[in-house]
């Protein structure tokens, strides 16, 4: 029966048959109305959830970065925010900024040649050629330039290129520049650390969290740098480093390398500009090396502080000779030898020691290893082999082996600090943490060797070094530099290493200027009391008030009665040095 027919025929039906036709009918048709919404729904609901699971995968599970590019970056690079590196105080040294780099799709670049036109009218420092050939290419992703400063991204967006875009990343930003470059290091352009702390404390740096907190002072550091660079300029010097330590700890608060260098284009920088000589370059040390000749002949019990040495005569061994820069051609005592820096006294009291003894007591200052410091530039001493009776006697005087400058400093510190050696460290201690050092020399000799380093500053080579009210004491140091199996008198390593105040130590300062040139203000003269001890003095009278150390009345008789040194000596010793003497 048709539509049509039957319901003609439901109208010739009782009102009350009728109605219950319709209301089958109505029902049927409401029951399909329904069907359909419900799958309607369904469909309309997983479109919801497919669209949700991608952007909680875009915001949630990327961070919220722009979309993935496919093989941008090859390699392992850090997962994370990259930590903090700071100062003692928590000024920032390093940190991790979000910037933009620019990339392009060659597959929907239109002209090349016009892109590329207008992107170098921005990036003017972009290889014309190269980008031409790269917006050209076959693939589908191509980096044009990464770390875009602001107004970069600003311009390039307005280009409104087709096929170019932004992608945002992670930059490494140095907020002192090359003030910190020789200590901080750097990083690649995907945030792996190159040198310095950022490549030693690479992967703790990489998991994040808490900024890495380094010893480092920057009040000093940029004391130091800003006398170090004023004094290689006066004195034409090709190079030179300054450090600070505390003497009680280990910490390192300045250590400075000149020249330094911009930490964003290391690649551009040359590897002798990269190059730490705080701890990455050794050098014979010269007659600093008399402070531990000195207290390795007092800690022996060799010498007493009143017995004494003929040094009427240089020592010829061979074809060498061994002069005294300021012979005074007479017996002098321990401390006149020491005071006037005497190669001649400082010879026999190493011989009367022993190459052994030498030997042993080098290795225990720390001058036999590699300085323990928290960067990778750091490089073994030159150690004489095999260590012959002639290389204890060069030993005494700082030649004949060579060692870095924090090496010395570390070792400087114990003598002066009561006998305990700390390693020397990047990393700052938190207060009242416990300290682990080892004696070196007794506090005695410790005691004996403050009043000596006085003495030189008063009395001795070092008048320059003498801030007004701070007791500083220390050794000149001036070694010729070794060429090609002999040295140049012409080329020198001038240095001056001081610790204050002497009546209590707190800190050692180090300065060494690399091939100075002497000049009127110093008579012409180059060497460490002239050209380093000068520097000593500015940064002691300047971070003194940082640190809160007061001036001293010098005249005060306790003070005077601390660092009080009888020059005169015993009838002298009989040295090991006969069958050497003519």
């Amino acid at each position: 029966m048709s539509d049509l027919t039957a319901d003609r025929f439901a109208e010739t039906l009782p009102s009350s048959e009728r109605r219950v036709r319709i209301n089958g009918r109505a029902a049927q048709a409401l029951e399909t109305g329904r069907m359909r919404l419900m799958i309607t729904g369904v469909v309309f609901a997983l479109a919801f959830v497919t669209v949700g699971g991608r952007l909680v995968d875009a915001t949630v599970l990327q961070s919220g970065v722009e979309p993935r590019l496919p093989s941008a970056v090859t390699g392992s690079a850090p997962t994370g925010t990259r930590a903090e590196i700071t100062d003692r105080d928590g000024t920032i040294l390093a940190t991790t900024l979000s910037v933009a780099s620019l990339y392009a799709d060659p597959a929907l670049i239109l002209d090349p040649i016009e892109a590329a036109d207008k992107l170098v009218t921005i990036l003017p420092e972009l290889d014309y050629a190269n980008l031409v050939e790269d917006l050209a290419g076959d693939g589908r992703f191509v980096w044009i330039k990464r770390g875009l400063t602001p107004t970069q991204h600003y311009e390039l967006n307005r280009l409104g290129i087709p096929g170019i875009a932004f992608q945002t990343e992670e930059q490494r930003i140095y907020p002192m520049g090359p003030l910190t470059s020789h200590i901080v290091g750097f990083t690649d352009i995907d945030g792996r650390g190159l040198a310095g702390i950022e490549r030693y404390f690479n992967e703790q740096l990489m998991v994040g969290g808490e900024p890495l907190a380094l010893s480092i002072d920057m009040r000093i550091q940029s004391l130091v740098r800003d006398e170090l660079a004023a004094n290689i300029e006066e004195f034409q010097a090709i190079g030179g480093a300054g450090i600070v330590m505390d003497v009680n700890t280990g910490e390192v608060l300045a250590m400075v390398s000149m020249p330094d260098f911009n930490p964003y284009e290391p690649a551009t920088v040359p590897p002798e500009t990269r190059f730490n000589r705080a701890t990455l370059g050794v050098y014979e040390m010269g007659s600093t090396f008399k402070i531990l000749n000195t207290a390795m002949a007092l800690e022996t019990g060799v010498v007493d502080m009143d017995d004494g040495f003929d040094a009427t005569n240089p020592i010829r061994v061979g074809r060498f000779t061994i002069n005294d820069d300021h012979p005074k051609a007479r017996w002098l005592s321990v401390p006149e030898i020491f005071m006037y820096s005497s190669n001649i006294g400082s010879v026999q009291m190493a011989m009367a020691a022993g190459t052994p003894v030498q030997q042993e007591f080098m290795s225990r200052m720390g001058m036999l290893d590699p300085s323990p410091i928290e960067v990778p530039e750091v490089a073994d001493p030159i150690i004489p082999d095999p260590w012959r009776e002639i290389n204890t006697m060069t030993i005494a005087f700082g030649h004949g082996m060579a060692v870095s400058s924090m090496q010395l400093v570390s070792a400087v510190s114990a003598t002066v600090n009561g006998g305990i050696l700390h390693d020397a460290t990047l990393l700052r201690h938190d207060p009242g943490e416990e300290l682990v050092g080892t004696r070196v020399i007794s506090e005695q000799v410790s005691d004996q060797m403050r009043r000596l380093m006085r003495l030189v500053v008063v009395g001795g080579t070092g008048g320059n070094a003498d801030a007004a009210g701070y007791i500083v004491g220390g050794k000149t140091g001036t070694a010729e530099k070794a060429v090609g199996g002999g040295y140049d008198r012409h080329a020198l390593m001038s240095s001056f290493i001081a610790a204050f105040p002497m009546t209590d130590p707190q800190y050692v300062v180090f300065i060494m200027l690399d091939e100075p040139k002497g000049n009127e203000s110093t008579y012409g003269y180059e060497t460490g009391g002239w050209v380093a001890a000068p520097v000593v003095r500015r940064v002691i009278e300047q971070m003194a008030p940082m640190v809160g150390i007061p001036p001293i009345d010098e005249e005060n008789p306790e003070v005077r009665e601390a660092l009080y040194v009888d020059l005169n000596s015993r009838v002298p010793l009989e040295g090991r040095l006969a069958s050497y003497m003519n």
